[in-house]
């Protein structure tokens, strides 16, 4: 091939790589708006931000009106951030999870390609952004995506930082990056991005015996990295909040992995399923490269082991989440871009026919979504849910079928030897099928989220009226009628902000009946069996709104 021939193929591939990176911007982003918001989570992380922006303290989180300190700051900052630059809507909203869900599968192609050549680069961003739990993760505004990107990033410092035949000041200013983004870990859900990478290095040191690792790793300066940048905001929360001390560490790190307070606990195989799933449709090629690692990388490295670390890495937070008193499907988050990582390096390698046969059990999974989604109306309980399920299994329909025909590509390309196209059309697909799944669940929000309640209201509610939340806290609420509510004989998640200002909501029927009298006009909202107690005591109330669950009310 001449030189000019030669660059003309590299200048073809360069346009159809930045037309697939183009296609899997749209295919990520483009449902960010469309879905309501779900509670509670979507609901109370999309809050807390706007409630920094209404009043313009970004030190002290609050929820609903109340000092809210289950979580460091950074994601809050951010959405907080995208609300004064965009607006706060439902895409600003989740943008923070987004964004960090993406840069993470780049992260991961430049680092496989670092780490282990262009191709499995390339291979283990793939795998990484068409896994099943990342795109889900990465499309729902949770804290999870922020943190596990910058458990990666960390854990990327490292493994660059400890490359052989790199100078001091390449490998200090890497190991400086990997500080800095445990800083940014830390802020982001609190010491777990600390405790988490130290324990898999020590236990990594002790497996491998490898201990000169240590004197690597700029520890001093290092330290000096990340408390500069989240120290600060800890010394100003404290100086204004002296009780968050016993709150966030004791309390929010201790209480909640050793004890079952929470309600999150669930038994020792819990996350099971949710890996077995979570990894789809890269199962079983995933649990063979780990089944490989530790054996096929014995003697490849003459000092540090990148891909035993990112075993011991994987494995260590599925063990530690497992024995932890609380526990969420999100929380296996950090596994996977190490296991992307792991397995594009063994695709690199591995024929065609075997990878063939590691791909072919998801087949009868896909043959199964598709004859089960269109039964979706069939786990309904009441005639709104028959309504509502039938509409989602078109969603669930369509995504089963992109989901069985990228399968059916793959396999039939692998059985042609061409190993990259049968990868991408199994990854296209698949995301695609999960962000099809995502957006189809917007047909069953009505029943976790208030946005049809708010849109019902919004003209009836005035900013210096009062408004009653009797006996709940509708998450989603408070962010699509941009305002915060009096509580009234519920605590939940906000008992420590009441009990830290105890004047900001109502312990009992008895004190809201008074509060409700005395006001010349307000709001309330209510659960359905809640509004014939109050009616039996005689307490004027002038219905405006009913649903299923709930019923507003205003004074006639």
């Amino acid at each position: 091939m001449t030189g000019a021939a030669q660059m003309n193929s590299r200048n073809g591939r360069g346009r159809w790589l930045w037309a697939l990176l183009l296609a899997v911007v749209v295919i990520w982003f483009g449902n960010l708006e469309y879905r309501k918001l779900i509670k509670p989570d979507e609901g109370r992380y999309a809050e807390i931000p706007r409630e920094m922006v209404a009043s313009g303290d970004w030190v002290t989180p609050r929820l609903n009106g109340l000092k809210y300190f289950e979580k460091p700051p950074l994601q809050y900052w951010a959405t907080a951030v995208a609300y004064e630059a965009f607006g706060d809507h439902q895409w600003t909203s989740r943008l923070w999870d987004a964004l960090t869900g993406f840069a993470g599968i780049l992260l991961v192609w430049f680092t496989g390609a670092r780490l282990f050549g262009r191709e499995a680069g390339r291979y283990a961003a793939l795998l990484l952004g068409s896994s099943l739990l990342y795109v889900l993760m990465g499309h729902i505004n949770t804290l999870d995506m922020g943190v596990t990107f910058f458990l990666t990033l960390g854990i990327v410092g490292l493994l660059l930082g400890q490359q052989q035949g790199i100078n001091k000041y390449t490998r200090r200013n890497w190991m400086w990056l990997a500080w800095a983004a445990l800083a940014l870990a830390v802020l982001s859900k609190g010491l777990m991005g600390l405790v988490l990478p130290g324990a898999a290095l020590v236990i990594y040191s002790v497996l491998q015996r490898d201990f000169g690792l240590w004197k690597r790793m700029h520890l001093g300066t290092g330290l000096l990295v990340c408390l500069l940048l989240c120290a600060p905001w800890f010394y100003l929360v404290m100086k204004a909040n002296p009780e968050f001390f016993q709150r966030f560490f004791i309390y929010e790190h201790y209480i909640r992995f050793t004890t079952k307070q929470l309600g999150r606990f669930h038994p020792w195989y819990y996350f099971v399923p949710i890996l077995l799933a979570g990894a789809l449709p890269w199962t079983v090629l995933m649990f063979d490269t780990m089944l490989r690692t530790w054996r096929a990388s014995a003697h490849q490295y003459k000092s540090f082991n990148p891909e035993r670390f990112l075993l011991v890495w994987a494995v260590f937070i599925y063990v530690f989440f497992s024995i932890s008193g609380s526990k969420l499907p999100s929380y296996l988050l950090p596994m996977f871009p190490a296991l992307a990582l792991l397995t594009g390096r063994q695709l690199v390698i591995m024929a065609p026919r075997r990878l063939f046969w590691l791909i072919a059990p998801v087949l009868p999974l896909a043959l199964l979504a598709l004859g089960l989604a269109p039964s979706a109306a069939k786990l309904a309980d009441t005639p709104l849910q028959v309504e509502m399920y039938g509409q989602y299994a078109h969603w669930l329909v369509a995504a089963a079928v992109v989901w069985l025909c990228g399968v059916l590509a793959g396999l039939v390309l692998l059985r042609r030897n061409n190993k990259p196209a049968a990868l991408l059309a199994l990854a296209l697909s698949s995301l695609l099928a999960a962000q099809l799944g995502v957006s189809g669940h917007n047909t069953v929000a009505r029943e976790r989220s208030a946005y049809h309640i708010a849109e019902a209201i919004r003209p009836l509610v005035k900013p210096d009226e009062p408004f009653y939340s009797v006996k709940m806290y509708e998450q989603t609420l408070p962010f699509y009628l941009k305002r915060t509510f009096t509580l009234v004989a519920y605590q939940d998640e906000m008992a420590f902000g009441i009990m830290r200002e105890p004047q900001r909501w109502i312990p009992d029927i008895a004190g809201f009946v008074k509060a409700w009298q005395a006001q010349p006009a307000a709001l309330a909202i209510m659960p359905v069996y809640v509004y014939p107690q109050l009616k039996s005591e005689g307490l004027a109330m002038r219905e405006i709104f009913r649903d299923e669950q709930f019923v507003v009310v205003s004074k006639p």
